[in-house]
């Protein structure tokens, strides 16, 4: 629902300089995970691939009656980097390939990133092995299908949603979509409408599962009660824990999966970030209040948490936000993204990392002590989630 600001830096540059010299830019209007900074741990996981049934594999979870790689990858950032810049499209397929390599079999886009390029790339990288992997996409923004421009607000009118359909298998190389959301809730269309027509793809095949996006907790009911949600996807992190009060509860309540987006806080929880880092102009994080001047410094002691804990566990800050996210809920899966092979291989990595049950009681303890400070976006951004869908008339 929402990757990384990863590219290929001189060997005297680390991507915190590029932060404090440069900043970096916007890539697309919906936000995705940033991956992490440090290198490869000892708990990454290697292998290579032959006919390819990948040799190494995660551990696997339930969304809904749907079975999927703890951890998955998201590829938000495989068209443009928040620096704008426009990694080498070989490079990204080879780090989704290596990524099945390693077990990976969930694989997160949407047709707003791009608009349709990262669909593309996703469905070259994936077509030798795709009835072995898990795509999920989402439709909901209003983007012209013909030409991908970007127009005023959300669409989920019925027609357009099987119009966006046609596109996502034809980018997408396949001929089923297997986990399909609501990137946002239209605040114009009843969720039984939006329902309605998924159950219709349901039964051509072109749709297996379906899921929500930032939703509000009623229309999520009201979706439920017309088909089975599979899965939710949230923004949810060490840095941002909304979920946990309404949303966490009603998904275990019902049955149904959740995916985090920005499961490493838009690069906050791997250590890329400290109180002296200014974003340039074009990066949304120099309008997130919990990145401004005031906030970042109490903010910073989120990542000392991590540092501290990561010697102990010999983990980096990214592995170790990650196996928590993990230790919640046992149908709670992430969706970190990357541009970098390295970084990639680090967050499937943190699958190795565990926490003991006291472990993970003194740790959140000491996570709750921390009063992370700021909004986790703008308003103009934060005013489409928790949308309720209107009642049919």
């Amino acid at each position: 629902m929402e990757n990384s600001f990863d590219t290929e830096l001189p060997k005297n540059m680390n991507r915190r300089d590029i932060l404090k010299t440069a900043g970096l830019a916007l890539a697309g209007s919906a936000l995705m995970p940033l991956n992490s900074l440090a290198a490869i741990g000892e708990n990454t996981v290697t292998s290579e691939t032959e006919d390819n049934v990948p040799l190494a594999s995660l551990s696997l979870r339930k969304l809904g009656k749907l079975e999927v790689s703890a951890i998955g990858l998201g590829v938000q950032n495989m068209s443009r980097t928040y620096q704008t810049t426009i990694p080498s499209r070989p490079q990204m397929i080879d780090i989704i390939r290596k990524a099945y390599d390693n077990g990976v079999t969930l694989f997160d886009t949407a047709e707003a990133y791009g608009p349709f390029e990262c669909e593309k790339i996703l469905g070259e990288a994936t077509a030798s092995f795709r009835n072995k992997i898990v795509i999920e996409t989402k439709f909901g923004w209003n983007i012209d299908q013909k030409t991908g421009q970007r127009l005023p607000g959300l669409n989920s009118q019925p027609q357009h949603i099987k119009v966006v359909i046609e596109g996502m298998l034809k980018r997408l190389r396949t001929d089923r979509i297997d986990l399909l959301y609501q990137h946002r809730v239209d605040p114009n269309v009843p969720i039984e409408d939006v329902v309605g027509t998924i159950k219709d793809l349901i039964k051509e095949g072109k749709v297996l599962h379906y899921g929500l996006s930032e939703p509000g907790t009623q229309t999520v009911r009201r979706a439920h009660a017309v088909h089975p949600v599979t899965a939710i996807q949230n923004e949810y992190s060490l840095l941002w824990r909304g979920p946990e009060k309404t949303i966490i509860p009603l998904c275990e309540e019902l049955g149904i999966g959740f995916v985090a987006w920005s499961p490493l806080g838009v690069g906050f929880l791997t250590g890329a970030i400290d109180a002296n880092t200014r974003f340039a102009p074009g990066d949304i994080r120099g309008i997130e209040t919990r990145f401004s001047p005031e906030n970042l410094p109490a903010n910073i002691a989120l990542v000392d948490l991590l540092k501290k804990w990561g010697e102990q566990k010999k983990a980096t800050p990214a592995q170790l936000s990650l196996a928590w996210l993990q230790a919640q809920k046992q149908w709670i899966v992430s969706i970190p993204g990357s541009t970098q092979m390295d970084h990639m291989l680090e967050n499937i990595g943190a699958d190795n990392v565990k926490f003991l049950p006291s472990e993970f009681k003194e740790f959140t303890k000491q996570l709750d002590a921390i009063k992370i400070t700021g909004a986790r976006l703008p308003d103009g951004v934060l005013q489409f989630s928790d949308v309720e869908a209107p009642f049919k008339k």
